[in-house]
């Protein structure tokens, strides 16, 4: 793309201002010229996402850009000879260190130009200011573009009034396939609450396409997720960079810049309001001329395939006439006329307009009663609309109010609604990494699970579509059914069934006969029990993909004493990950003590574990590694048999985890580093993995730390895993779990439920044959995770590629869970998954003898089969799908399906077997790592005090994990604290320096160090300073890298120099000093002291809950870049007990650092300290912050720590 726009005369540096912008749009303080250049030249140029870091050159000029949310890392170095160079680390080459004249780095949307004709450095601020004056863009934008009314500003009888009487509105709800589930749980909830319905335990209905019910079409796609190769966003934390800004009216040539290019229009939000929708269809300018085309047909006359083709012939026609706003309608329904699924009529739409190189003249506008969820909004946005009109959920939520089911008032009801749709659309795109709409709009980011090939071709071109499904006809005869209940009053509006189990609604797999035949075959212990209730679940309606593939023997029988022993099959079962918090203690125990006693393994989950289980039978040998980090000590992690990072959840992935503040207990909040009563909302990344690079970086991190634990990584099926899979297991892990998207959750936005993740038959099928095909099969275990129950699932999962099986909800149910989905709101009537101390213990009655039942039910179930298959060991039936037989169907949707595709055997190289067979060590054995762990090994072991010096180059990475955790195993997190082992470096530190800090561990380092410092760290100290003589200002120049002290949990960190961004994210109790930091410093921090003596870049402080920060605000701009929805700013001058702590802390960063910003700030107390400002979480008592006021500033400092 860069190349076409250098081809078309443009120059490099505006060229890669429209490709990559910084995230303008929310910046109140932003140059109005220069915002009048971004805005001029996004109305005919959708941004990049990143992560990127982007170098470039056209001969003249050489140029690095960054994506806007700082993704990457770009570091830069310049020599006294004007020698630059600019890598994503830094001491990539060797300089001595008094010929460097200044270090820094490319921050968010920033743009670094060497002009080498003219001997210059140009930075973002110069760039603009050129490119800015270039035209008088904001002289063309006030001139020309219009704008909405924005509906807050019109009088009442301007915002829209109810059309539809109650009898037309209960017939147009039953037309769109409404519910009264539906109309209570989510239009209700967004109506009256301005966000989405939060559940909980996931999907476990069937897909649309496997469904006995009629269900609409945007339940066929499932939303896409980035997971690994790039991370997704969060869109509440970081919504600076989020933006649903969207612009209507023909786009213009990119390459010529003029005034009339100017003529758009302009509004906040895609989604229309009455107001918007009349202001836009009634404009009388020939730029924004609208026409209607009906979306519906007469049955009787024609057919949805005839009907959807001739949109496409009218739709062309009506653009090459002039009109630029196509409004897309299907408000003309009645008995015999049926509506278009909107997403087919936009899809083809969009297609034949882009065919015939129209659709940069028009604007598709869909006034739909179809879409009402956020996923509806986005399947619609996706495929091409600009803007969406919901006339029907309006109407809905207007007798909503009329009833009194909703008391409040008409606009604010249809504003909360918009901003609960507007919440949910940033959530969808965030999940892909993408921040704008204007990037997402037309990405087709779904795969359609369940569309024949001919709708595809027809109108979801380009969306992956991989086992064929409902054809035209099915989906019009849906439509004929719904029509025929419609308009007969005496049919009442369908009561669900998809969100909870109703009788006589959509099948569940975890019906009320199943849930109760389950807990009593445990109970009895029992074989024949468990035979009842695996008949139900082995005989059901096809809910799964698996359903719709026989068992089907081909060869003679053995006997069941030939097949390898239960206790063989139990080393494969997994309780899947269910962190303490979302489970009440005793059922978190209990698992853990059922799994140890069979050999199986226990998942601790994301919320740490209580170190007196360490040791003991109440262990989970599976500890897991999620993005908030939640009581990941190294002490945490040297008590693992295997670690699992998890990248993603089946049920929500693209989301971090969700513990409600109701169930954060005291008890709980000790665990996971963090404050009592506090909601903890996990990032949706990893904020140490933006890349396959940087996951094996964390492989690696974990590895030092735990050299015998096997890194397990946790995926969710998409399209694309497989390759995602390879990537992995070169990166060097052990496991790689494949999770479907049926897997439970204790608490997630219900569309994240709904709409996101695959089943996992088709990412393990694709998985299997990917790391089959690169030779990687025999290096790496695979396991299957979501929905499983019953022995029937282990066999065709193992044959499909599976040789481990993690469990979830069956274990729950086994223990006393109803399957209530009340998990969210910590009133569990079993006492399974609530920390209320009183439904605990008159409610819970879960004890290990009733899950190491059910797994034995299981392992009899498959050792019967085997032997019914001829087969003696479980790995000898993965990749024999000639024991599967794909069944005919039972509905005429289903007998469309094509899963030969599943079926299909991967070949395995020469010599390699299709299942584990050798490890995987990585390539980098951690030279330092050994010799410093070598060398203090006796020391440690007789807890004295000892010195080392090193040399270290950026080769070196990791350095002190393995050391850490040696004295994590033998002395705890703090258990060296007394008798410290120090460690001085020069040079170049590579990634994660000190990361996993343990008491007791103390690195110093003259030079620089990279990203990811002080991660993780539980104790110890960390002390980096420039080399002696270095002729640049320290507090200007860059000494570490980005997302350092990510999940801390205690420590000191002294750095002599600025940090990149995202510094302290997930701080839990850190102490550190340092001297400016980028973007998002302390997000999501919960614990610790953050002391900053130099500039912050933006969003300071979001979702920061615990700890507090000093920062010097010397040019009085710091205000500005905090986020302030959960903190509050003070004057640390006006804190006496405060700035007697700042004082100490900054001399200690001085003794440590001998940083000369830390002595000419307290030679000159008395002017810096008025220039300090504190940031505290606005639920924090200032006066609580550091304890008692008596005591002296070194005694302050303990007790913080």
């Amino acid at each position: 793309m860069l190349e076409l726009l250098l081809a078309g005369g443009m120059d490099i540096i505006r060229a890669m201002r429209l490709l990559v912008p910084p995230a303008w749009q929310n910046n109140p303080d932003m140059d109005q010229d220069l915002r009048a250049f971004f805005d001029f030249n996004s109305m005919h140029m959708e941004p990049w996402d990143g992560p990127a870091g982007i170098v470039m050159s056209d001969g003249r000029f050489a140029a690095c850009n960054l994506d806007r949310n700082g993704l990457r890392p770009a570091r830069y170095v310049i020599t006294k000879d004007k020698l630059i160079t600019c890598a994503s680390e830094v001491g990539i080459w060797d300089y001595q260190p008094d010929e460097v004249v200044e270090k820094g780095r490319v921050g968010p949307g920033e743009l670094m130009v060497i002009d080498t004709r003219g001997g210059r450095i140009l930075h973002s601020a110069e760039t603009d200011d050129d490119l800015k004056s270039r035209h008088p863009y904001k002289e063309w934008m006030e001139k020309n573009v219009r704008r909405l009314v924005p509906f807050e500003e019109l009088p009442d009888e301007e915002v829209g009034s109810r059309e539809l009487d109650d009898d037309l509105l209960a017939s147009y709800q039953k037309q769109f396939n409404y519910s009264a589930e539906e109309l209570d749980s989510v239009i209700r909830v967004l109506g009256e609450n301005g966000q989405e319905a939060v559940g909980s335990m996931g999907d476990d209905t069937p897909f649309a396409v496997l469904s006995s019910q009629p269900r609409i079409i945007y339940d066929y796609f499932r939303q896409q997720f980035a997971q690994v190769t790039n991370p997704p966003i969060d869109p509440l934390r970081e919504a600076h960079v989020m933006s649903l800004a969207t612009s209507i009216g023909r786009e213009m040539n990119v390459f010529c810049e003029a005034e009339g290019q100017a003529h758009r229009l302009s509004f906040k939000s895609p989604i229309l309001l009455y107001s918007d929708f009349k202001q836009l269809t009634t404009m009388k300018e020939e730029h924004y001329r609208a026409d209607r085309l009906d979306i519906t047909f007469d049955v009787t006359e024609t057919t949805l395939n005839a009907t959807v083709k001739a949109l496409c012939d009218k739709a062309e026609q009506m653009v090459r006439n002039g009109t630029v706003l196509l409004v897309l309608s299907d408000r003309n329904i009645g008995k015999n006329r049926l509506p278009v699924p909107a997403p087919m009529a936009v899809g083809a739409v969009q297609t034949r307009l882009v065919e015939q190189s129209l659709r940069c003249d028009a604007n598709i506008i869909v006034e739909t009663g179809s879409a009402r969820d956020p996923h509806h909004f986005a399947v619609l946005l996706g495929f091409g609309a600009t803007a969406i009109y919901p006339y029907l959920a309006y109407e809905t939520l207007g007798r909503l109010i009329d009833t009194q089911a909703i008391a409040k008032n008409y606009r604010t009801v249809m504003q909360n609604y918009r901003n609960g749709i507007n919440k949910g659309l940033y959530k969808i795109m965030s999940k892909m990494g993408i921040s704008t709409i204007a990037s997402y709009r037309c990405s087709k980011l779904f795969e359609a699970v369940g569309l024949h090939d001919d709708v595809v071709n027809l109108c979801f071109q380009g969306v992956v579509s991989r086992i064929g499904g409902a054809s035209f006809d099915d989906f019009q005869q849906d439509l004929l059914n719904l029509s025929k209940r419609a308009w007969l009053a005496r049919k009442p509006i369908s009561p669900g069934g998809l969100l909870k189990y109703v009788h006589g609604g959509e099948y569940h797999a975890y019906n009320p006969d199943v849930v109760r035949t389950l807990q009593q075959a445990v109970q009895s212990g029992e074989y024949s029990n468990y035979q009842e209730y695996a008949k139900l679940v082995n005989e059901r309606p096809a809910a799964t993909l698996r359903d719709l593939l026989a068992i089907h023997p081909d060869g003679e029988a053995v006997t069941i004493d030939e097949v390898e022993p239960a206790s063989e099959l139990f080393k494969r079962f997994d309780t899947a990950a269910m962190s303490i918090g979302a489970l009440s203690p005793e059922a978190h125990e209990a698992l853990a003590e059922a799994m140890n006693s069979l050999g199986g393994n226990s998942n601790s989950g994301e919320g740490g574990e209580d170190p007196a289980r360490y040791g003991t039978n109440k262990v989970s040998r599976i500890k897991q590694v999620a993005s908030g980090r939640f009581g990941v000590t190294p002490a945490y992690l040297v008590n693992a048999d295997v670690i699992q990072i998890k990248v993603a959840q089946g049920a929500k992935p693209g989301e971090g985890g969700q513990l409600p503040g109701d169930k954060v207990t005291p008890y709980i909040a000790k665990l996971r580093y963090s404050v009592p009563g506090v909601t903890l909302i996990s990032p949706p990344p990893h904020h140490d993995i933006y890349s396959i690079e940087d996951l094996a970086q964390l492989i690696f991190d974990l590895k030092q730390v735990n050299p015998k634990a096997m890194i397990s990584v946790k995926l969710v099926s998409e399209p694309g895993v497989g390759t995602i899979a390879t990537g992995v297991a070169k990166a060097y892990a052990d496991l790689i779990t494949i999770a479907g998207y049926d897997g439970g959750t204790g608490a997630s936005p219900l569309s994240s439920v709904k709409y996101a993740g695959c089943p996992w038959e088709l990412g393990l099928v694709e998985t299997q044959q990917a790391l089959v095909a690169n030779g990687l099969r025999h290096k790496i275990r695979l396991q299957v995770d979501g929905g499983l129950k019953t022995g029937v699932d282990i066999i065709k999962a193992a044959i499909l590629g599976a040789e481990s099986f993690g469990f979830g909800t069956g274990p729950m149910v086994a223990l006393g869970c109803k399957y209530l989905r009340i998990c969210h709101l910590n009133n569990c009537a079993t006492g399974v998954a609530t920390q209320d101390e009183k439904l605990r213990k008159n409610h819970y009655h879960g004890l290990p003898f009733k899950v190491t039942n059910y797994f034995e039910f299981i392992a009899r179930e498959v050792r019967e089969l085997m032997a019914s298959l001829g087969v003696t060991r479980l790995v000898d039936l993965i990749g024999r799908t000639d024991l599967l037989k794909e069944l005919e169907g039972f509905t005429a949707k289903q007998q469309k399906l094509a899963l030969s595709r599943l079926l299909e055997t991967a070949e395995p190289h020469p010599g390699k077997a299709l299942y584990c067979t050798e490890n995987n060590p990585p390539f980098d054995n951690g030279v330092l790592n050994a010799q410093l762990l070598q060398q203090a090994k006796p020391f440690v072991d007789a807890r004295q005090s000892k010195t080392f010096w090193f040399d270290i180059r950026n080769t070196d990475r990791s350095v002190g994990a393995s050391l850490s955790g040696y004295i994590a195993q033998t002395h705890g997190d703090q258990g060296l604290a007394s008798d410290p082992i120090k460690a001085h470096f020069s040079g170049t530190a590579g990634q994660s320096f000190g990361v996993w800090n343990a008491g007791g561990v103390e690195l110093y380092l003259t030079g620089d160090a990279n990203d990811y410092v002080g991660k993780g760290m539980a104790g110890g100290l960390i002390a980096i300073r420039p080399p002696v003589g270095s002729a640049f200002l320290s507090h200007k120049a860059s000494i570490i890298g980005n997302t350092c002290l990510y999940g801390a949990t205690g420590g000191r960190l002294y750095a002599a120099g600025r940090a990149g961004e995202r510094f302290g994210v997930r701080n839990s109790g850190a102490i550190t000093v340092v001297e400016g930091i980028g973007d998002n410093g302390c997000e999501y921090m919960t614990g610790g002291i953050v002391c900053v003596l130099g500039k912050t870049g933006v969003n300071f402080g979001a979702g920061m809950t615990g700890g507090f920060a000093y920062v010097l605000d010397e040019d009085g701009e710091f205000r500005k870049r905090v986020n302030p929805e959960l903190v509050e700013v003070l004057d640390v001058d006006s804190l006496a007990i405060h700035e007697e702590h700042l004082r100490g802390l900054i001399t200690e960063h001085v003794q440590h650092t001998g940083s000369q910003r830390g002595e000419e700030i307290l030679s000159r107390w008395s002017s810096f300290s008025t220039q300090f400002a504190l940031v505290k979480p606005k639920s924090s008592d200032v006066k609580a912050l550091l304890g008692h006021r008596s005591r002296s500033a070194a005694e302050l400092r303990v007790q913080a720590q």
